[in-house]
């Protein structure tokens, strides 16, 4: 038998033993508990009530549906030094508004252009000239080139290539945006 077996039966028998301890030293509910106020006698008469033997009290069920006196009409005032509030004023007549619905506000002029799909891959510098070239794709075709104030793809005008961003718009100069470097 391996050592985790061994353990497995070790936990098994102190977990019966504790079952059969629990059981032999706890007290049954067969046996009734004795009263905690043993030392003490019932001192129900000293308050005006009586018990019966069984130590219930004793109730007068003819006092109970004798007559009791009737509730007075005094007004109750919980509030006797506040004076009473006046009533509320009526409301004013409704007068026909003559308002106009708000239509809602819609944006004048063009729409937007579309967003500017490329991707900026890539980062190149002509040998002695120190001339910046993007390197822009737009997951279809062969990567495309494009050096400051020049264009991309006919559509795009490179404004600005940084070291981890180049800054793009559309030809005429609309939609302005910044694409960051993902390398991939």
């Amino acid at each position: 038998m391996g050592k985790r077996a061994k353990e497995i039966v070790l936990g098994a028998l102190l977990a019966v033993l504790a079952v059969v301890a629990y059981w032999t030293l706890m007290p049954t509910s067969s046996t009734p508990a004795p009263p905690s106020n043993q030392g003490r006698a019932p001192s129900a008469t000293a308050h005006g009530k009586q018990t019966q033997a069984n130590g219930a009290p004793a109730v007068n069920l003819e006092a109970l549906e004798g007559e009791r006196p009737a509730p007075a009409d005094a007004e109750r005032n919980l509030f006797r030094f506040k004076p009473k509030a006046p009533p509320p004023a009526p409301p004013p007549p409704a007068a026909p508004s003559m308002t106009t619905p708000v239509a809602p506000v819609t944006p004048t002029g063009p729409p937007p252009p579309p967003p500017i799909t490329l991707k900026f891959i890539g980062l190149m510098e002509q040998p002695g000239t120190k001339v910046k070239i993007a390197v822009l794709t737009d997951g279809q075709g062969p990567p495309m080139f494009g050096a400051e104030g020049g264009t991309v793809g006919g559509r795009y005008r490179v404004l600005r290539i940084g070291v981890e961003s180049v800054e793009l718009s559309y030809l005429d100069g609309r939609g302005r945006q910044t694409i960051r470097l993902t390398g991939g």
